[in-house]
């Protein structure tokens, strides 16, 4: 699925991206192909707010899953964006605790449809 763009509060916008319903070794090229593709956009927009990853549709998470989040946080962080997980499971909060890897993420729950 293409990244999005969002509109957020005091005019600032990014762009979202889905994740697969299993993120891990055999989603994770073309998820990571995803989410740098958003971060792309992100930053031609000349938008000023987050990339988002919405992980409503994702039950599991292993860890060359894990891998690409990070790698996609350390990517956006490079060019001072910050990486907002959408409706992140308690499992992968747990891990993302678990590793000391919270803190590089805002997490949101997604709003009533």
């Amino acid at each position: 699925m293409a990244p999005f763009l969002l509109s957020f509060p005091h005019g600032m916008t990014g762009f979202a991206v889905h994740a697969p319903a299993s993120l891990g070794r055999e989603t994770r090229a073309i998820f990571r192909r995803q989410a740098l593709a958003a971060l792309d956009a992100l930053e031609a927009s000349g938008g000023s707010g987050p990339l988002v990853i919405d992980l409503t549709a994702t039950k599991s998470v292993d860890s060359a899953g894990l891998g690409v989040l990070i790698l996609v946080q350390r990517r956006a962080a490079e060019v001072r964006r910050s990486v907002h997980l959408c409706d992140a499971s308690e499992e992968l909060r747990f891990l993302l605790v678990m590793t000391r890897l919270d803190d590089r993420f805002v997490f949101e729950e997604a709003g009533p449809a």
